[in-house]
């Protein structure tokens, strides 16, 4: 199976009727504002983090590893977008819980009435965001422009399958930059936003 990012996690924003905090894999993709590229730059398929680059990956570290039953696996800052896969499993209190690429997942989807819950993957990313814009804004002593996009798109990972494949999408996504629909050449100064920042 080819991972094609139009198909399987660009549509959709939240699936109506599913609780986010139940046991699964989930692939997120957060953009920042207007696309703008201030994360890094990649040469030659390999990433060099700026300052900014660097607050994201820290707090990406951070923020997901806060609830004891959440599992960071394979994860990337782009330029202009972060892709990641959480993994959410069981938690009976006694610190048991599966490491993501230790056995095998209950990927399985439950239908659950729609909520917020504190564990949840939407707290995990709301977090994740406010950490990192708190930081910049505090480096750049502004808040005039915001960091990210409303919102992040997700897809539920429902078999290993799958989350190979997405593994290995976001493991190559450095090297296919040039080809990704988020590539904004450097050239295109006229689009270009400043955080008056130096880097």
């Amino acid at each position: 199976m080819t991972f094609d990012p139009e198909k399987h996690h660009r549509r959709s924003i939240r699936l109506r009727n599913y609780d986010y905090s139940q046991p699964g894999a989930y692939f997120v993709t957060i953009c920042t504002y207007q696309k703008q590229s201030w994360f890094e730059e990649i040469k030659n398929g390999q990433i060099y983090l700026n300052q900014l680059g660097k607050i994201v990956a820290d707090e990406w570290l951070k923020t997901c590893k806060i609830p004891p039953n959440f599992k960071l696996d394979e994860w990337v800052i782009m330029p202009n977008h972060f892709h990641g896969i959480v993994i959410i499993n069981d938690y009976s209190g006694d610190d048991q819980s599966l490491g993501a690429r230790d056995a095998p997942l209950d990927l399985g989807a439950r239908d659950a009435p729609l909520q917020q819950k504190p564990n949840s993957l939407s707290s995990c990313i709301a977090g994740f965001k406010s950490a990192v814009t708190k930081r910049i804004n505090l480096l750049r002593q502004n808040t005039d422009t915001p960091i990210w996009q409303r919102n992040y798109y997700e897809s539920i990972l429902r078999d290993e399958k799958y989350l190979a494949v997405v593994r290995e999408y976001i493991i190559n996504n450095p090297k296919n930059w040039p080809n990704d629909r988020d590539y904004l050449p450097i050239d295109q100064q006229s689009q270009e936003l400043y955080l008056d920042l130096l880097f």
